[in-house]
């Protein structure tokens, strides 16, 4: 049970880290992927999705569909097609680090 909680941590220290280095190849603070909510908001700006898109992701189906379209937005910001996009919502693990350490860059 303590080998699983172990790795378990390690899992969450990788993916902070992860979706702290997207934050900042985006040209937005590192920190801010820390705070919920606020986290969510700058998740949305870096995919070039209005901040109203918020509410919506409240919104039990509705919010599953906003949230595949601003991962599809979020691969497109950083040059990655809908293939990638799939990746990035079936095997996150994988994907957000490839997109944090590859040679991603973000495109405004």
């Amino acid at each position: 049970m303590t080998l699983f909680w172990i790795i378990y941590c390690a899992i969450i220290v990788f993916m902070v880290t992860t979706m702290w280095k997207i934050f900042a190849k985006a040209g937005e603070p590192g920190w801010a992927c820390l705070i919920p909510i606020y986290n969510t908001c700058v998740w949305l700006k870096i995919a070039g999705k209005p901040m109203w898109w918020f509410f919506l992701l409240l919104i039990p189906f509705v919010g599953l569909i906003i949230a595949i379209l601003a991962v599809i937005g979020l691969a497109n910001k950083f040059g990655k097609g809908g293939g990638f996009a799939v990746g990035l919502i079936f095997l996150p693990i994988i994907f957000y680090p490839i997109l944090a350490f590859g040679s991603a860059e973000y495109q405004q």
